[in-house]
């Protein structure tokens, strides 16, 4: 670690109104919520209802949610030390929210499994071949790169990674799953509150990856090639992730349809995409205006 010879703070302090920040004071105002405190009484009632099928589809879902929780969590750090080593204090800020609420998921969901599903822990039957080249594999290794290659097309890479795919397209989908499951049947409401509470958080990671990547792309429009070749490989395991839950299944609990969650997942990845293709050809001062303006509109 090289001595400091200056901090950002007592030179030119803070730029309140840059997008990194608008997501931080959002982490601090709508981030704060405790796991420990959400009421699961109910839930447990409601679990104890539910047939073999339906507990399983849960369980194969928390499971997937579960790891990657704690994936990131251990996973996200050389991100947040690659960009301070860039002096992008106003990044770093926000990244320590964003690794703290990772942490706070994962503490969401084992609460679930102790509380709700009765304590099952080893639920790794449930991380089917596509979820492990995603998330045991592409994740943790894009995120290590960092390490020692913290370059533009490296913090790419890992931010496509979680963020675009991992965030925005396999997790929002399972948010959807949850939805589509619980409130239609008006079930596990605990869990709801905290799904809730979860998806609001994982609104301002996306947002932040989405920033990073524009700002790359800005910076050099080369990258955009990398991002999209990149994202096309990824996406294929997100897919198959949907595919190889529904295929564990001789009839879907809960009426769900595997067309309806493929759907949902492509139109997930292109909209990731499109805004990033919004950026090439923009200039920076024009990534962090339009990018603000986006944070200030959306309540997550």
């Amino acid at each position: 670690m090289m001595a400091h010879t200056t901090f950002a703070t007592t030179t030119r302090g803070l730029r309140r109104e840059s997008p990194p920040m608008r997501l931080f004071e959002k982490a601090k105002r709508l981030g704060g919520w405790n796991p420990s405190t959400l009421d699961l009484t109910h839930d447990r009632e409601h679990w104890l209802r539910l047939s073999d099928p339906e507990r399983d589809l849960l369980l194969r879902l928390t499971a997937l949610f579960q790891a990657g929780e704690e994936a990131v969590t251990l996973d996200l750090l050389p991100l947040v030390q690659a960009i301070a080593r860039e002096g992008r204090l106003e990044e770093e800020l926000f990244l320590t929210s964003f690794l703290y609420e990772e942490a706070k998921h994962t503490d969401f969901f084992a609460r679930f499994l102790d509380e709700v599903a009765g304590g099952e822990h080893d639920l790794s039957r449930f991380h089917t071949p596509s979820y492990r080249a995603l998330i045991y594999e592409a994740l943790p290794a894009a995120m290590g790169r960092l390490a020692t290659d913290p370059s533009p097309r490296a913090q790419a890479e890992a931010a496509l990674t979680y963020n675009m795919i991992v965030e925005g397209v396999l997790a929002e989908t399972g948010y959807h799953a949850y939805v589509t499951m619980l409130e239609a049947h008006d079930l596990l409401p605990g869990t709801r509150a905290g799904i809730r509470l979860l998806k609001q958080d994982e609104s301002r990671h996306i947002a932040y990856g989405i920033y990073l990547l524009s700002r790359l792309i800005a910076a050099d429009d080369a990258i955009w090639e990398q991002i999209v070749t990149r994202m096309n490989e990824l996406v294929m395991h997100a897919l198959g992730v949907i595919d190889e839950a529904f295929s564990a299944y001789d009839q879907m609990p809960f009426g769900l349809e595997l067309e309806t969650f493929t759907s949902y997942a492509l139109g997930q990845f292109q909209k990731r995409l499109d805004r990033l293709e919004a950026a090439r050809g923009r200039s920076l001062a024009e990534i962090d205006q339009s990018t603000a303006t986006i944070i200030a509109d959306d309540d997550g």
